[in-house]
């Protein structure tokens, strides 16, 4: 049977994405200070102006409007030609402490283990059609966006501006991919370049050596469609952390409980619990009971056990579904606080997850990428199967 599936990705001065390497700057900002940290802030962007509102309760003092400044130009806004400039947008600040009725849920003591920072569910997705045990469209949706942004950066195509996406197609033939049926790349441009430049640039420096075998003379591609790019990033479309929670995840080739990362400690169960379902799904599936995984864990505020474990192997599984939800409770840390210390998540390592995906990528510091419980779940295979 065949079937099409498509993922999206931004690149880093994608407006939306701005903001959650904004707010995910200033998280890694308490972190390197104060580990103890709760951190939940968000970021708006718009024309000449980014606010930040949020709760952060701390020992640490942090100069915020130093870090977006910071963010900002990094990103590559640093010339108004861009629509927006690190030195002279507006900033405004609001924050304020936790609400004391969330803090009575979470913080630990000797008498009661740290709860979850909320409620919601949570998944993990990992599937053996890559090497990095993610779904291809967007593995290769991510690589066109590094591209983009890696020639931006060493001046290669020194005409293009921070702001950019891509969409890629693929299709499948029973379940595996075969080739890119279409590919919509688009990227901010100065004002004096031609449309014709630009689509023979990106299809020959960036498309071509990123997608390799899996174009075919009959891949459609798509570049700056609407023939004109230069008005781009917040001048040109507002934005907010926490809206590209499909680009940050799997592309829709898994389920999402709807909980954004950036800005948030690893309290929130929405950031440390998906980061653990995960590390899960990949070494589960690395360890040979299935070939497509999808682990759901689920959690109360103020509790530290999960309140439901569910998992969907898509008919690849080579032990039964509820042995593999043993599986899990046997090998895995599941409280918050166990997730918490066995990831490693109170460092400052955020801020290099707020673009190009948080799951597939090689970085010593994403600690729920390693595959760490392969060998142990080989060996609880055989008791859950007693």
């Amino acid at each position: 049977m065949k079937r099409l599936m498509t993922s999206e990705s931004v690149t880093e001065g994608h407006p939306d994405k701005l903001c959650d390497q904004v707010s995910d700057a200033i998280l890694d900002a308490y972190l390197e200070k104060d580990p103890e940290s709760r951190v939940a802030v968000e970021t708006f962007a718009t024309k000449g102006l980014i606010v930040i509102g949020g709760e952060v309760t701390s020992k640490a003092r942090v100069d915020i409007d130093y870090v977006i400044r910071k963010t900002v130009k990094k990103i590559g806004y640093d010339d108004i030609k861009w629509g927006l400039d690190a030195d002279s947008v507006g900033v405004l600040i609001s924050i304020h402490s936790q609400s004391p009725d969330i803090a009575q849920g979470v913080n630990h003591s000797q008498e009661r283990e740290q709860g979850a920072g909320d409620q919601g569910m949570m998944f993990g997705f990992a599937c053996s059609e890559t090497k990095e045990y993610m779904p291809l469209p967007i593995l290769l949706a991510h690589n066109l966006t590094e591209k983009l942004s890696e020639l931006r950066k060493k001046r290669v195509l020194p005409y293009l501006g921070p702001d950019g996406k891509s969409q890629v197609t693929v299709e499948y033939i029973s379940g595996k991919p075969m080739r890119v049926e279409s590919v919509v790349l688009a990227n901010q441009h100065e004002d004096a370049v031609s449309n014709e430049k630009i689509k023979k640039d990106l299809t020959e420096k960036v498309i071509k050596p990123v997608l390799g075998k899996w174009l075919d003379p009959n891949t459609k591609l798509f570049i700056n469609a609407t023939g004109k790019f230069v008005m781009g990033g917040p001048s040109a479309d507002t934005g907010l952390t926490g809206r590209k929670i499909i680009v940050d995840t799997y592309g829709s080739l898994g389920r999402h409980g709807g909980g954004a990362f950036s800005g948030k400690d690893p309290t929130k169960v929405d950031r440390s619990a998906c980061y653990m379902a995960r590390h899960i799904a990949k070494n589960l599936v690395a360890a040979g009971v299935a070939e497509k995984l999808e682990v759901q864990l689920a959690y109360a505020i103020g509790h530290h056990e999960p309140v439901g474990i569910f998992v969907d192997a898509f008919g690849t599984e080579k032990i039964e579904e509820e042995k593999i939800v043993e599986l899990i409770k046997l090998v895995f840390p599941l409280s918050p606080r166990k997730i918490i210390d066995y990831l490693k998540l109170r460092k400052p390592i955020y801020l290099n997850t707020a673009s190009y995906g948080h799951f597939g990528r090689e970085h010593p510091d994403f600690t729920w990428e390693q595959l760490t419980k392969v060998e142990e779940i080989k060996k609880a295979v055989e008791k859950v199967n007693l």
